[in-house]
């Protein structure tokens, strides 16, 4: 993986209409949360500007926040929130993110 960043929203302006695996998991060995197959419809902020939105529909979204330590290798963007424990995880499918 690239080097370590903060969260981005022009990192992820390339998935928006693009098909993508998704994941939202705790550390390493712990058990994991199945990859969906999700479509990235768009992202926003949220009201308080604290964390990134990534809708998957009108309704349902990730909340990612800013703070979150990212990185990206050409086909996967991965989020850790320290305070949480979790990381999101967005794969493409075909063409880079």
């Amino acid at each position: 993986m690239g080097p370590v960043a903060s969260v981005d929203r022009n990192d992820l302006e390339n998935c928006i209409g693009s098909s993508v695996k998704v994941c939202i998991h705790g550390e390493e060995g712990e058990d994991m949360a199945p990859w969906l197959d999700k479509k990235v419809k768009k992202l926003a902020n949220c009201p308080d500007n604290t964390h990134l939105r990534i809708y998957f529909d009108n309704h349902y979204f990730f909340a990612v926040p800013f703070t979150s330590e990212v990185k990206q290798t050409e086909t996967e963007w991965s989020a850790y929130d320290q305070k949480a424990g979790l990381y999101y995880v967005i794969k493409s499918e075909g063409k880079p993110l």
